[in-house]
């Protein structure tokens, strides 16, 4: 069975949103591991810079998969039955964690919002923790059957 050259684009544009989100995930991940190192959590400019700049990454990596992948197969670019079932299954999970992403962005995103949380920054990120790697699991799920039949 022969793919048409557009069933063909579509697979290397849903392959080539997989390996960006990837990466950005991977940098997060990352990230996340140097901060969380980085405990107990005292107010200095070096954690605070920390926590900004895991924030970001987080955010790019949160919007990535949303606005990439997710929409990617909202608007229909994606036909496979398989993946179309695996994504409406796992979507509103995916989309419970993007609220509390977005919660913990909220609430650290500036130095001046980070100072006043600070406190509660080892608990948010145990948390978030747990939250990203219900995210992933989910994720992947969506990616291992993009990634089916190339």
């Amino acid at each position: 069975m022969s793919m048409n050259t557009s069933t063909v684009e579509r697979r290397s544009q849903s392959h080539q949103l997989i390996d960006e989100l990837i990466s950005l995930r991977t940098e997060m991940l990352t990230l996340y591991g140097v901060l969380a190192s980085n405990r107990p959590f005292e107010a200095n400019s070096e954690i605070l810079n920390m926590v900004q700049e895991f924030c970001q990454s987080l955010v790019d990596y949160t919007a990535d998969g949303h606005f990439s992948i997710y929409r990617f197969i909202a608007e229909n670019k994606e036909r496979r039955k398989s993946v179309l079932d695996v994504a409406q299954k796992v979507y509103p999970k995916i989309a419970e964690t993007t609220d509390i992403i977005l919660a913990f962005n909220d609430k650290y995103d500036s130095d001046e919002h980070c100072q006043e949380s600070l406190n509660a920054l080892e608990k948010d990120l145990s948390y978030l923790g747990e939250v990203l790697a219900d995210r992933i699991e989910q994720e992947d799920q969506i990616v291992g059957a993009l990634r089916k039949g190339r």
